[in-house]
């Protein structure tokens, strides 16, 4: 299953069965290298909240997951993001860009491979975020992120979504030896995207886009 450059499709991570965010994407390109998404400023967005309407990393693991559970709608609050789902791999490479859009660093998001669906109406991929990230700047220098996090949750392995450590850990290290090199995606290409004039940004979600997950 592919996707037509410029259709909207809903990027969703899934966490154990249950839906923890939803971004409306454009989608930029989609063959075989991959999938490649552009999520605009201002676009709408969906969260996973407490019943006190606190994100996941608001509160402590322990908390999170005794708290009752809604989906929060809004929109994206940051400056536009590339996202590029390498075919089959266990990671996702965004471009993030700063105020003046110019772009900033690329962020290694480790996930297990994207599962496509497409109702039709609605579209979209889901994936199962790995907590555990890296992050790559322009000179190709990185660092891990959000470590504590994955420790903290690598605790209660009755609810956490993420099996296995090791994997997670060795995914990263080999993304971060293409980024060392300046190999494909970290060799510029797409650093200087800029969306079609045409695109316009939904000012909601699609309907369909909390339909259950894939996965």
């Amino acid at each position: 299953m592919r996707f037509e450059p410029g259709r909207l499709v809903l990027h969703r991570n899934v966490r154990r069965g249950r839906i923890g965010w939803v971004r409306a994407a454009r989608v930029v390109s989609d063959d075989e290298r991959g999938l490649l998404l552009w999520v605009a400023r201002k676009a709408p967005v969906a969260h996973e909240v407490t019943a006190a309407g606190l994100g996941m990393r608001a509160v402590p693991f322990t908390e999170w997951i005794t708290s009752g559970y809604a989906l929060a709608r809004g929109t994206w609050n940051g400056p536009p993001v590339l996202k590029f789902l390498p075919t089959g791999a266990a990671h996702s490479v965004w471009w993030f860009h700063d105020a003046g859009d110019r772009f900033q660093s690329w962020y290694v998001n480790l996930e297990e491979p994207g599962v496509r669906w497409d109702d039709g109406a609605v579209a979209g991929v889901d994936v199962v975020d790995q907590d555990l990230d890296v992050v790559v700047r322009p000179d190709l220098s990185w660092e891990w992120k959000d470590e504590d996090e994955f420790t903290e949750r690598l605790a209660f392995p009755e609810h956490y979504w993420v099996a296995d450590e090791k994997a997670v850990r060795a995914e990263g290290e080999r993304v971060i030896r293409l980024a060392e090199a300046g190999a494909f995606p970290f060799d510029g290409t797409w650093c200087d995207f800029t969306p079609p004039a045409e695109w316009d940004v939904p000012d909601e979600l699609p309907p369909g886009w909390d339909r259950p997950p894939v996965r």
